[in-house]
């Protein structure tokens, strides 16, 4: 039944939700939504000595910006270790698995022969049939599985398509380590069955574990999930996406300036399409999404298109809402804090909201809008640009001081108003409407571009407006 489906986005705490594992996230939570399940959240924390809880915390914090909620408490791996070497035990006693006394050395000197005879570096099994008289005294053993030595193992993945790999190929691998701690291989197994995945969503380079993963199903009697293997991320030069191709983690992306809901529709459409559609909302894509159209080939990352797609969503956004994306957007970034102390004073954050409507229209990501909006709390004298200072020029400044005095009349301090006299001015002495707001632009944001003249002289409303053009008249 559909609601009984079970998906689960199980992530290593690196300090980062990496946009891979982003990706991942989404895909699983969109199946789980499309078919009215649910998607669990296990923290895979067995790696002491990486997994510290500002990790975790920096992970939850990449999934709640995005907005991919979870259903149930986290579920720490690391916690249920007690349960892992129970499943272990049974194992021991099933005769589905062994005790191995060799040593590391002995391990690496098997692998070395098969290598030198052309065959794959394999385990060879030298305790899988031995007595446990014959294990040596103070040797803490491995414990193995018995894997089966014919046949094969068979994947039918939802991406990939039915995957085969003969059981020879596929070694005694160790279940638990001789200091009594699983591996991930067992750990994710008994994980997955514990609760109750139905469908394992996760990257390509998994594929290997699939198999290795089946068989422990299957000597411990448990139904396999269904099992989709998607496409790596590569970068713009075909490579696994990286550091060197810049941003690799979801918070960067947010201090660049994304919003959440652009993210997620161009994530989604990393590997996944429907028909030729671009932009989807969220409901589109719950509505729509299924493995069946996740493509094979790994996903090119394309910044300029998630900048264009961003700048999109920046002009279709509401702008209350997006002046509360705008707020976490500065709380993550360089210098934000200054901005947000100004949106706090009394009656600014409703002078930015006045603004935004011109603002959005010309920026693709919130730091553009930041920059083109800084003309908002710049005090007063203005420090100047290099564009500003050209058109600054004595002529520049004549045409200020009449025209502080046009603006001076002008009681309905609206954009039309305020259009209507400053073009009536241009009129009138002759000049090219540009010879008029280059100048006015240039002195009341101290930048040679901004955002509309007029929405800026709305914005900042009418005492300020004037004081900053008499600053500049002559």
């Amino acid at each position: 039944m559909a609601q009984d489906i079970v998906t689960r986005f199980a992530p290593s705490p690196t300090g980062f939700l990496h946009i891979g594992g982003a990706r991942t996230a989404l895909f699983n939570w969109l199946f789980a939504k499309h078919a009215g399940g649910k998607m669990l959240l296990r923290i895979e924390d067995t790696d002491r000595a990486r997994s510290t809880q500002e990790a975790v915390d920096a992970l939850m914090d990449g999934l709640g910006w995005l907005g991919l909620d979870w259903d149930g408490e986290p579920i720490s791996q690391f916690s249920r270790v007690d349960r892992h070497r129970q499943v272990v035990d049974q194992m021991l006693a099933d005769g589905t698995a062994y005790r191995c006394y060799c040593s590391p050395e002995e391990v690496d000197a098997m692998r070395e022969k098969a290598r030198a005879e052309g065959r794959p570096p394999r385990y060879d099994g030298t305790w899988r049939d031995r007595d446990a008289s014959e294990a040596p005294e103070g040797v803490d053993p491995v414990i193995r599985l018995k894997a089966p030595k014919e046949g094969e193992t068979v994947v039918d993945d939802m991406v990939q398509g039915r995957v085969v790999i003969p059981n020879k190929d596929l070694d005694d691998f160790v279940l638990m380590r001789s200091d009594g701690t699983p591996t991930y291989m067992l750990a994710v197994v008994v994980d997955d069955h514990d609760m109750g995945i139905t469908h394992i969503i996760r990257g390509v380079d998994h594929l290997t574990n699939a198999a290795r993963q089946t068989l422990i199903f299957n000597a411990l009697g448990w139904t396999v999930p269904a099992m989709a293997h998607i496409p790596l991320i590569h970068g713009p030069d075909g490579a696994k996406l990286s550091k060197r191709h810049g941003a690799t983690g979801a918070e960067a992306y947010r201090a660049m300036g994304y919003l959440p809901q652009a993210m997620r529709n161009y994530l989604a459409r990393l590997g996944w399409s429907h028909g030729d559609e671009e932009i989807m909302s969220l409901d589109d894509m719950i509505k729509w999404f299924g493995m069946d159209a996740v493509g094979q080939s790994a996903a090119r990352f394309d910044f300029k298109k998630l900048e264009n797609l961003n700048g999109h969503y920046m002009r279709a956004t509401d702008d209350a809402e997006l002046l509360g994306h705008w707020k976490v957007y500065l709380a993550h970034a360089e210098n934000g804090a200054s901005v947000l102390d100004w949106l706090a004073g009394s009656e600014n954050e409703t002078v930015a909201l006045a603004a935004l409507p011109g603002l959005k229209e010309r920026a693709k990501t919130l730091v553009e809008l930041t920059e083109s909006a800084s003309y908002l709390w710049r005090q007063r004298p203005l420090d100047t640009d290099e564009k500003a200072q050209k058109i600054l020029n004595d002529d520049a400044r004549v045409i200020l001081g009449e025209l502080h005095n046009v603006l001076t009349d002008v009681m309905d301090w609206t954009a039309e108003s305020l259009e209507s006299s400053v073009k009536a001015y241009a009129e009138e002495k002759e000049l090219k409407l540009g010879k008029v707001a280059q100048p006015l632009r240039a002195a009341l944001t101290g930048r040679g571009t901004s955002p509309g003249i007029y929405d800026v002289l709305v914005a900042l409303g009418r005492e300020e407006s004037l004081g900053r053009i008499k600053d500049q008249s002559s």
